[in-house]
């Protein structure tokens, strides 16, 4: 081998040999269940969970069990009878490329596992700053942006949930708004797996007094994209979004709703270029390898190649 010769740390996977790794669960998802688990804009079938989040999901049970397994050792070396910690899960990538469908897939499928999991699903939206916090700080425009999230909060979300407390809060967000609700939570009781999904959890300058949040994570998962396919996407959810959610004179983005398709273009355009590209190359692609686990997705947002951390 030359000495030039790169060797990856992951192992490469197309979609045809993913989907030879496919076992069976005791129970199917149900048609019905589709049109609740992907979101606008974003495909997706029952092929699409067979071949890859059926996979993915016995894939993740193997780390589940030796986690537990792990924590029962631990256990008996300590002498100790600590109970058993949440299997937490990160999933990171690019606004508009699919994180919430694979999140919520995910969820759905690590609960039909045999030993019946109890799996709850947190999006770090609820973690930004208030948009009278961000118009004070001058970063309105920013959200999105590492600085934009309270990271404070969400450590010491994830240090509870590590630590085993029994009922933890959750601020929720609402999309209309575009606004952290402040008088609701969702409570996380103690799941056996949580999944974390946003854009932000992976990024290295997300932390607090040393701690990031991905150090709270027991296995990574980075959902790619090519940008060109990345910005169609945007733009299509965003037209959809214009004659559909902005038409409701509650919604923060109902300026939108009247503009013709040329200018409602435009305006997705402009908004990408200036908010979520500059992101997505200054903080979010460049964590892409520090997943444990990357799902590739082609042009018609199905994923394409999956690529996996050695070990």
């Amino acid at each position: 081998m030359s000495e030039h010769t790169f060797t990856s740390p992951f192992r490469n996977f197309t979609r045809e040999e993913w989907k030879r790794l496919n076992g069976q669960l005791s129970h199917a998802i149900r048609e019905e269940d589709l049109s609740q688990l992907h979101a606008l804009n974003e495909p997706l079938t029952m092929q699409e969970i067979e071949e890859v989040y059926i996979p993915l999901a016995h894939l993740l049970e193997l780390h589940i069990n030796k986690f537990q397994e792990l924590h029962a050792i631990s256990n008996d070396f300590f002498k100790r009878n600590h109970q058993k910690l949440p299997f937490i899960i990160g999933i990171a990538g690019s606004v508009a490329v699919g994180k919430s469908t694979t999140a919520r897939v995910l969820k759905k499928v690590l609960a039909l596992l045999p030993h019946r999991p109890k799996v709850e699903l947190v999006t770090t939206d609820g973690f930004l700053y208030p948009n009278k916090e961000l118009i004070k700080r001058n970063i309105l425009n920013r959200k999105g942006f590492p600085e934009s999230y309270d990271s404070k909060k969400i450590i010491q979300f994830l240090a509870d949930i590590k630590s085993g407390k029994s009922s933890v809060p959750v601020p929720l967000y609402s999309h209309l708004a575009y606004d952290v609700l402040p008088n609701e939570k969702l409570v996380i009781s103690q799941p056996d797996v949580l999944i974390v999904e946003g854009i932000n959890v992976l990024q290295v300058n997300s932390r607090r007094n040393g701690v990031f949040v991905s150090d709270f994570f027991d296995y990574s998962i980075y959902v790619d994209a090519d940008e060109k396919n990345i910005v169609d996407w945007y733009i299509d959810r965003f037209e959809s979004l214009r004659e559909t959610a902005f038409q409701n004179e509650a919604s923060y983005f109902h300026k939108y709703a009247n503009l013709s398709t040329e200018e409602s273009i435009a305006m997705a355009n402009n908004i990408w270029n200036e908010i979520n590209r500059p992101n997505l190359h200054q903080n979010i692609l460049p964590t892409r390898y520090r997943a444990d686990l990357i799902l590739k997705k082609g042009s018609h947002h199905f994923v394409k190649r999956i690529k996996v951390r050695k070990i």
